[in-house]
């Protein structure tokens, strides 16, 4: 089956799907975006999505596109017009196409684009022996909160991750904390037990698999602490894992090379994850 994609108002072939070369997306990252897994062919958490989606879009000035229900409609039609039962949809809205200009164009109409890939999540291998991450200094903006476009520190850092051999790259701050992954909240288990994620303030983007976490805790009779974290504290951790929405809840076995605990995957992040998985089931439908 061929990739279709849909780009203002038109699905195309994702071979023929582009933008106008002045929309500013492209010239400013004056854009922003969501990316929604999708499991049994049904968005997961898609109103938490759009939720989030329009505070980045007000706090950057940029109008919706169209309903909620119509960009429903068009997130739903693209996962099925692309097969994905297992995957996620990508969705960016720009500021719209004009001539180039620092200064908000007064009359451009906000532009909307969306694909649907699919995707397994992590190798069974990455979820049973974790995955390692390194640290490195956050040079992003001082508005990571907004889900902006504007991803080359992140690509930066992902980057320099691979180069070193590892997952995921932990970024800090000036204070010497890590805020929280390229791709990822970053989150450690104390030795008392207590799940401790820095607080959704404008240092993070306020996860949705990390809001979804967050709400399976209770449940789960797990007390969950939101405040900053030094690497050493990680380093010293009883454990430490990530959260996406492509990947879920994923151990973190070290960090720079310094084992987290004993180096394996711990029993409440394995917890969490059958606890995150049973609650995504819940929404494709599964029994």
């Amino acid at each position: 089956m061929s990739r279709i994609a849909y780009v203002n108002g038109r699905y195309l072939p994702h071979r023929h799907a582009s933008v106008h070369i002045e929309d500013r997306s492209i010239q400013f990252a004056d854009a922003v975006y969501e990316v929604i897994a999708a499991r049994g062919g049904r968005l997961v958490d898609a109103d938490m999505h759009l939720a989030r989606l329009h505070r980045s879009l007000a706090a950057l000035e940029i109008a919706a596109p169209m309903s909620d229900a119509a960009l429903g409609t068009v997130m739903r039609e693209v996962i099925r017009r692309n097969g994905v039962v297992e995957g996620f949809l990508y969705l960016q809205v720009s500021r719209g196409a004009a001539p180039r200009d620092f200064a908000f164009p007064r009359h451009a109409k906000p532009g909307l684009v969306m694909t649907a890939r699919r995707h397994r999540g992590p190798a069974a291998r990455l979820i049973e022996e974790g995955v390692g991450v390194i640290t490195l200094p956050d040079i992003r903006w001082a508005r990571p909160d907004i889900k902006s476009v504007s991803l080359l520190p992140n690509a930066l850092g992902k980057q320099q991750a691979k180069a070193a051999g590892a997952f995921e790259a932990w970024q800090v701050d000036r204070d010497g904390n890590v805020t929280e992954g390229t791709s990822s909240n970053a989150w450690i288990v104390t030795s008392e037990g207590d799940l401790v994620t820095r607080q959704a303030d404008a240092g993070i983007l306020n996860g949705v698999t990390r809001l979804g976490v967050i709400g399976l805790l209770r449940r789960e009779g797990l007390r969950l602490v939101e405040r900053p974290f030094s690497v050493a504290e990680a380093k010293a951790a009883r454990e430490a894992f990530l959260t996406s929405t492509t990947n879920f809840v994923l151990p973190v076995v070290s960090i720079d090379g310094t084992p987290v605990g004993n180096g394996h995957p711990g029993s409440i992040t394995r917890r969490l994850r059958q606890a995150y998985e049973a609650y995504v089931a819940a929404q494709a439908g599964a029994p």
